[in-house]
């Protein structure tokens, strides 16, 4: 069993974008988001043909990324210092479960880079490579 994802990161509801950690070593992280269609972001994001916001995907991996940080030595606050290589594959719509993984590539001195993978039913949603300072 796993550790609730509000024991290892300071984002609440409705800014929480992880329900719940499926594998965790020193180097990876799974993570999952079941998308309901009752977030606040749908009423506007679009009307009729709701999406979920390419901002908020990344920003589910990137909390993904802080519950793997929460682990490290030293840990702290994780601040995102770079985004690169964003791909968005598909979209992303009420009913959705996202399937993230992120895995550590290197980490120096309190810098942590980082790529994160977003899937919904085995179909690749997002792809991303981040960097993260421990403050």
């Amino acid at each position: 069993m796993y550790p609730a994802v509000t024991d290892l990161i300071p984002q609440r509801p409705p800014f929480l974008f992880v329900d719940k950690i499926v594998d965790r070593n020193d180097k990876s992280i799974k993570t999952t988001l079941l998308v309901t269609g009752e977030e606040d972001f749908f009423k506007g994001h679009f009307p009729g043909n709701p999406i979920m916001p390419g901002v908020l995907l990344q920003e589910a991996l990137f909390q993904t990324g802080a519950a793997l940080m929460a682990g490290f030595e030293g840990g702290g606050l994780g601040v995102v210092t770079r985004v690169q290589n964003a791909k968005f594959k598909n979209m992303v719509r009420p009913g959705d479960l996202l399937e993230m993984e992120v895995v550590l590539t290197e980490s120096i001195s309190n810098a942590h880079y980082m790529k994160g993978t977003t899937k919904v039913a085995g179909k690749t949603v997002l792809i991303i490579e981040f960097a993260v300072a421990s403050v």
